[in-house]
């Protein structure tokens, strides 16, 4: 083969070359191949589920964006989880420590979001309002007693977490705790029904 020959077969491979990719004729690359590639197909499947994701906190955001609504799910959902340990701790269920650890940990969960909850107790949102809630004036007036008693939910509910999977009798010595830290905060903040 002669120089001349070489230049020429080079240059028919690169003419064959394009052709190829022109028609798409021929190997192809894999679609993932590339880092470029990659990133427009995760891009076009993020980006929808990004969009439908803040779509669906932003109604939940505006579904709970009355105070008392918001806090009274949420206690409703604390009352969920104390049903199921408090009927396991008075055998109406029977114990499974499976059930109650997961219980216990949902309700410690949601005892920390209570503490955290932003714009949840604005004053003004008592039961001297209108608002349809049982929530007394005077948790306004001591704002730090009733967050120290939040705060006792909280050490009371992680104590629940700890040992809910140890045993039916650990279960019900915590419901004891828990059940004081509940009934301290609403015989002082909570109108009676």
């Amino acid at each position: 083969m002669s120089l001349l020959g070489g230049r020429e077969y080079f240059a028919q491979a690169d003419v064959t070359a394009r052709f190829r990719a022109a028609f798409r004729i021929g190997p192809r690359p894999h679609p993932f191949s590339t880092k470029d590639t990659l990133m427009r197909s995760t891009l076009r499947i993020a980006l929808p589920a990004l969009a439908v994701l803040g779509l669906g906190t932003a109604l939940f955001a505006e579904a709970h964006a009355d105070p008392v609504e918001a806090r009274q799910e949420h206690m409703k959902a604390m009352g969920a989880q104390l049903g199921i340990l408090g009927k396991m701790a008075q055998g109406e269920t029977e114990y499974d420590a499976a059930a109650a650890s997961e219980a216990a940990a949902e309700l410690s969960a949601l005892a920390v979001g209570l503490t955290e909850a932003e714009g949840w107790w604005p004053e003004g949102s008592d039961n001297t309002s209108g608002a349809d809630t049982k929530a007394l004036p005077e948790i306004w007036e001591n704002m730090d007693d009733f967050e120290s008693k939040m705060d006792d939910l909280v050490t009371a509910a992680a104590a629940m977490e700890a040992v809910a999977g140890d045993g039916l009798e650990a279960v019900q010595g915590e419901m004891r705790t828990i059940g004081g830290a509940c009934g301290a905060c609403h015989s002082d903040y909570r109108e009676r029904s």
